[in-house]
């Protein structure tokens, strides 16, 4: 039988919190408003992720020597413990805010987006369009 030490199972979770949380501002922030900058996003997602990993790994149990042994740490600037995940979550927000002014200042290109206002519509009768199965609801109403 297959089985894996158990510290596996609880490290994965504690990093899987602190990434999936650094995830956020780039998806959120980037599909809501395009005030953001695009390389911003990523630079602050880049700092949250590599803040979160290395201070999670820097915790280590006192008994047994072992890293990622909890999911708070001393915040940085305050001396407080606090959450990693959402230090390095304010990290990423404060980084891409940032660099966001700093890159339009500097007039950094964006990139291009491809997508037009066509994109955004679909008719029935255009090629790729399928019409949709009744709902329950439509289907009873047929009946009557």
């Amino acid at each position: 039988m297959l089985s894996l030490d158990k510290s596996f199972a609880i490290n994965l979770q504690l990093l899987g919190g602190i990434w999936i949380l650094q995830t956020f501002p780039a998806i959120v922030f980037g599909l809501y408003t395009r005030w953001f900058h695009r390389w911003a996003l990523f630079a602050g997602w880049a700092v949250g992720m590599v803040y979160g990993t290395w201070t999670a790994y820097n915790v280590v149990n006192p008994v047994t020597g072992a890293h990622f042994a909890g999911s708070t740490a001393e915040i940085p600037l305050l001396g407080k413990n606090g959450y990693i995940a959402l230090t390095a979550w304010v990290l990423n927000v404060l980084v891409t805010v940032v660099l966001t002014v700093v890159f339009r200042a500097l007039k950094v290109a964006e990139g291009g987006d491809e997508t037009t206002a066509d994109d955004y519509h679909a008719d029935a009768g255009e090629p790729g369009v399928r019409p949709l199965p009744a709902t329950s609801t439509e289907a009873a109403g047929t009946r009557s």
